[in-house]
């Protein structure tokens, strides 16, 4: 049986894993770059937020965030999104990696709209459209985040933190940890211009005052 001994390799599995194929504009289905997820990923870990855990992947996409969960300890992931196509990649990045010998923890997929969401979690980990497609949307997610795990670890623009704090405090919750990042957004649509586009994106854990 294989482990997780690092951070770095970590990303590269990661790094391995199969994208979208035809990604959706109006859901922002860019993908999750994998050094930055491992980043995150091996921070909850040390944090104590993902061994042994059920994790909660909003909005999963392609799976990046909850495979990598799995990879270092999760006892149980749920990949939820309301794209059918995008949770069966996610399904065969789970085949990849169990076919390169890593024993992982069980995992639940979910297709169904994030506002109908009826589980619960330990820890959700998400991110979300930004909301530049479909307005606050990135906050919709967030909301849904909080009823279902009292620990969320989310991804929004970093011009929006001090929004995401006032946020926080008005949802009986504190931001515990931010951690900043160049987010790479690579050419996907037709209308991009650039290789690579560059944005300020950070991650913020959330945590619940009143569990």
């Amino acid at each position: 049986m294989k482990q997780i001994m690092s951070k770095s390799r970590l990303a590269i599995i990661l790094s391995g894993l199969e994208g979208f194929y035809k990604p959706k504009v109006r859901q922002e289905q860019y993908l999750m770059d994998s050094e930055i997820g491992a980043s995150v990923i091996w921070n909850a870990f040390l944090l104590g937020d993902i061994e042994k855990m059920t994790i909660a992947d909003l909005g999963c996409g392609t799976g990046i965030l909850g495979i990598g969960a799995l990879l270092i300890g999760a006892k149980n992931v749920l990949f939820i999104d309301s794209d059918e196509k995008s949770l069966k990649i996610a399904e065969n990045n789970i085949s990849k990696v169990k076919s390169e010998g890593y024993v992982l923890g069980s995992t639940e997929f979910i297709c169904q709209d994030i506002g109908k969401l009826e589980i619960k979690a330990d820890v959700v980990l998400q991110n979300p459209p930004f909301g530049t497609k479909v307005r606050h949307n990135d906050i919709f997610f967030l909301k849904s985040a909080m009823k279902i795990a009292s620990i969320v670890y989310s991804f929004h623009k970093s011009e929006t933190k001090e929004f995401l704090q006032r946020f926080s405090a008005k949802n009986d919750s504190k931001i515990t940890h931010i951690w900043d990042f160049r987010f790479p957004l690579k050419a996907t649509f037709s209308f991009h211009r650039r290789q690579i586009h560059r944005v300020n994106v950070s991650c913020l854990r959330f945590e619940k005052l009143f569990k």
